[in-house]
């Protein structure tokens, strides 16, 4: 996983939430007698934190029960401590539900602390480059603190960065540890120097050092306290151990694992109701933002349609309507599997109607019969002329083709107005869009279906629950619609951006959903096995080596092996004293030692063998035998699509097995697999935007830009230029577009970060056009908060800023990258628009069956190839007219790997 450059990830000191809000907060409780004061502080820090942050990766790390190493060390360890006040230990189960509920991982490890995890969890981000904040009031995670780590400190709301630790504490951060020693700490029972408090402590590491040169120096120091510290030596070692957090814990989670799921709001309003915070449960009814007055709720007319003589009425309603809001109600969120139950429509604010055609549960009443009603409903479903309107009506239109209906007159999609408005507002589904721009608080799936593994399928759902859910579905999307196309057709740009592009594009997304693409799965599970056979073969090799048969998924016996057998070098430990086996110890011994290696490589092909040769061919579809992904259109902030289920677009090309992975994307017999890629593309974007000459005449010659790039920043000819310092210049090329620090671009190189720094300082004296354009933009972005693609796609950037350092960094970041990468989306659409139209007026043999980032995949007619091949890369390289000229890198093959 790579996380370099995102949002900060935040970790936050739950005991140290748990306190605070216990002692901050008068003796609240229910009308039960509950106590809930620590919850509502905690719940109320929480959110106040998510507001202002908006994380994608966060955690609550709390102390476990039990005692701790520390006790094993020194067992006197927090013996000053008092138990828990009853009245706090009732509210920690409380807490821990409102915290699962808003979407936010729970972490508790026994045998250490919280703060050791929140050190772990520190380490693990700073070797994926990535930014962490620290909520906390506890001074000791202020050792952690680093150019990429800042603590934000509870009691004053100020954000502590290396500058800001030394400002408070008369230290840097590597010598906090120090300091805590020596002053001690009497809620712990840590033993300090007696007498010897902050200002001391300061002046003495000022002017010897470290601890270890004040201990060497003690003789020097005069008077009591120089006696205090004398007497002291033999446990200042130990209280040095204490306070210093253990940054090696052996956890199941990682980074990865610790991204911020949405939040439970049937969770949510049930505990609010128990602990009786009524204005939250408010919030979560209402919605919490201003409506304009066209949102106001109007008188609810709805009906469920069981005869012909209604279902009649209203298909005459839906003929002389200018516009009628449509939807479906089906079995399944898989576009190829579900079963139609039924349809829903709107023609009027607060008027909806229900046609149910499938449900079967017992005693389920009399319903039209669903080939009647889709007989009746077709003519206007596939008519252009009849304007119809849905929420994510891609799913509509690929449910409606299983049964022989091309939907058409497709004119709005509230999702994509919502999208294209502001990506990053809210979540463009229905329920997050009627609580921002409605107030309402829509009827929930779960509401009327349940949850869990008792869940039912619509099909089984009670029309009484059914009918007011469906039609609301249509009803709340005309509504949306009312509010969010004035503000979107009120910006031409946008307008453009939603009729030409977005709204286009999902009858195009949809076909390419249903082609799907083939599958060997035969030379997947080929593959399967010869990675066995290779897994087998490193049990071997590490049984040899090792000179005895183990386990190579046991740690445990890993440990025993490595450490007491082969007395390899203990590197860290675990909680309990034990030599860890963690992925990051056997990386380090695996540069001197084989065995290690040999283990790591087995856990690497165990993976791929799980990953996708084992998985890809379950999602094989058992009646098209083809896997079909569903592309969403309104995920990524940027405009780029997203696959899921499976994701496509995230199968890995840099490794060797990975390739082989691509040769399983295969033809059928008479077809070949076409890829067309755009060739630089942002970078190219970058030129354009920057309008930097160097850059421009690089690509309007041909040249090797990262070869050109080197030549200038390494004051070389372009003959001369190495394969490492080529490596250099396409690392700065595309980390600098990205937003990438010297920080990042020296872990990404593996040199100095001073190096690193003269490398961006050459980049930009020899291409001085896009320093100046980067300045521009972030100094744009802050006056009017938000850039733009070429295509006026905006994105708004609501922390560019913000007083946190690392909230306005990635703002900064982003205001660089998101042009490009929105262009580059903008583009390969455009692109796609193009293709499919020529597709649909030549009739030609040829289907167009993925897109992955820059790049689209077709299954062509063998005599077709050449004209294919010529005539895909002209379209796509006349999507755009930019100041360089686009590329388009065109292969053939069996299959996706000899194509791309």
């Amino acid at each position: 996983m790579t996380l370099t450059d995102t949002k900060p990830l935040i970790l936050v000191d739950g005991s140290s939430y748990l306190y605070r809000a216990f002692h901050a907060l008068p003796s609240l409780s229910n009308t039960k007698g509950d106590p809930t004061g620590a919850v509502y502080g905690v719940t109320n820090m929480l959110r106040r934190l998510l507001t202002d942050y908006e994380p994608e990766y966060v955690a609550v790390i709390f102390d476990a029960k039990g005692k701790t190493f520390r006790d094993d060390m020194y067992p006197q360890y927090k013996a000053n401590r008092p138990p828990m006040p009853e009245e706090l230990a009732q509210q920690i189960q409380p807490i821990h539900a409102v915290v699962d509920a808003l979407g936010i991982p729970v972490l508790e490890v026994a045998g250490v602390e919280a703060d050791d995890v929140i050190g772990t969890l520190v380490k693990q981000a700073i070797r994926i480059a990535m930014p962490v904040v620290i909520s906390t009031s506890d001074k000791d995670m202020t050792q952690l603190v680093s150019a990429q780590v800042t603590v934000a400190n509870t009691m004053d709301g100020s954000e502590l960065d290396p500058a800001g630790v030394e400002g408070k504490f008369g230290v840097p951060p590597a010598r906090i540890v120090d300091y805590l020693a020596l002053i001690g700490d009497t809620v712990d029972n840590v033993p300090g120097v007696p007498k010897v408090g902050p200002k001391t402590a300061v002046r003495w590491l000022k002017e010897y050092g470290s601890l270890d040169d004040v201990m060497d120096r003690s003789d020097e120091i005069k008077g009591k306290v120089g006696e205090n510290l004398r007497s002291s030596l033999g446990h200042l070692p130990l209280s040095r151990e204490l306070v210093t957090i253990k940054c090696d814990v052996d956890l199941d989670v990682g980074v990865s694992d610790l991204r911020r799921r949405e939040a439970d709001l049937t969770a949510l309003r049930k505990l609010y109701s128990e602990l009786e915070f009524k204005t939250w449960l408010r919030e979560l009814s209402s919605g919490d933002v201003e409506v304009s007055s066209s949102a106001a709720r109007p008188e609810l007319r709805y009906e469920t349609i069981l005869d012909e003589k209604r279902l009649a009425h209203w298909l005459e309603r839906l003929r002389n309507a200018e516009l009628f809001a449509f939807d479906t109600e089906t079995t399944s969120l898989d576009y190829m599997e579900a079963e139609l139950v039924g349809v829903s429509f709107s023609v009027e604010p607060g008027e909806a109607a229900y046609v149910p055609v499938g449900h079967d549960y017992a005693e389920a009443p009399q319903q039209l019969s669903r080939d009647h009603v889709l007989q009746l409903l077709s003519p206007m479903l596939e008519d252009h002329q009849v304007l119809k309107l849905g929420q994510n009506l891609k799913y509509d239109m690929s449910v409606l083709a299983r049964y022989g209906i091309r939907m058409a007159g497709i004119r709005f999609d509230t999702m994509l107005e919502s999208y294209v408005l502001d990506s990053t507002a809210t979540r463009h589904d229905m329920d997050s869009l009627a609580l921002k721009y409605l107030k309402h608080e829509t009827i929930h799936f779960e509401d009327v279906a349940g949850k869990g593994a008792k869940q039912l399928t619509f099909n089984e759902i009670p029309l009484e629950q059914a009918g007011p859910y469906a039609a609301e579905d249509a009803d709340v999307t005309l509504r949306l619609h009312h509010v969010l196309w004035p503000r979107v057709s009120a910006l031409e740009t946008l307008k453009d951006l939603f009729d030409h592009i977005e709204m286009p594009l999902v009858p195009v997304l949809s076909k390419m959903e249903r082609n799907g693409v083939l599958i060997d799965a035969h030379m997947l599970a080929s593959q399967s096995s010869e990675l066995a056979v290779r897994m087998t073969e490193l049990e071997q090799e590490a049984h040899a080596v090792a000179g005895q048969s183990f386990n190579l998924g046991s740690p445990k016996q890993i440990q025993a092996i490595l450490f007491d057998d082969l007395k390899l070098p203990v590197r860290a430990k675990t909680p309990k004293g034990q030599p860890s086996t963690s992925e990051s110890v056997l990386q380090e011994l695996a540069l001197d030692y084989p065995l290690p290696k040999l283990i790591l490589e087995h856990r690497a092909v165990s993976k791929l063998k799980s990953t996708y040769t084992d998985a890809l061919p379950a999602c094989i579809h058992p009646l098209s035998g083809r896997v079909h992904t569903s592309y969403q259109q309104a995920v990524a902030s940027t405009g780029r699509l997203s696959s899921t289920e499976p994701n496509l677009q995230n199968i890995p090309i840099r490794t060797p097995e990975g390739r082989r992975v691509r040769k399983a994307f295969v033809s059928p017999p008479g077809y070949k697999l076409v890829a067309a890629d755009y060739s630089q593309i942002e970078l190219r974007i970058m030129a354009h935007l920057s309008g930097d000459n160097g850059l421009r005449r690089a690509f309007r010659d041909g040249e090797d830009v990262h070869r050109a790039t080197a030549s200038e920043v390494f004051g070389v000819t372009a003959a001369t230029v190495t394969d490492d310092q080529r490596r250099s210049a396409k690392a700065i090329n595309f980390g600098l577009i990205y937003g990438m620090s010297a920080f990042g671009l020296a872990r990404q190189l593996g040199i100095e970060r001073g190096q690193a720094q003269e490398y961006v300082d050459l980049y930009f004296a020899r291409y001085p056009q896009v320093k100046a354009y980067m300045d521009a933009t972030r100094s744009l972005a802050r006056e009017q908060g938000y850039v733009e693609t070429v295509f006026g796609r905006r994105l708004y950037l609501p922390e560019i800023n913000s007083r946190s350092v690392h909230r306005r960094q990635y703002a900064e970041r982003t205001a660089i990258n998101a042009p490009m990468q929105g262009t580059a989306a903008d583009i390969i659409k455009r692109a796609m628009l193009r293709v499919d139209k020529w597709l649909l007026q030549s009739g030609i043999d040829v289907r167009m069956i993925m897109q992955v980032h820059d790049e689209l995949v077709f299954e062509v007619s063998e005599d077709v190839i050449e004209h294919t091949v010529q005539s895909v890369r002209e379209l796509m390289v006349g999507a755009a007219e930019l100041a360089v000229p686009l590329v388009v890198d065109v292969g053939v093959g069996e299959n996706w790997d000899e194509a791309h």
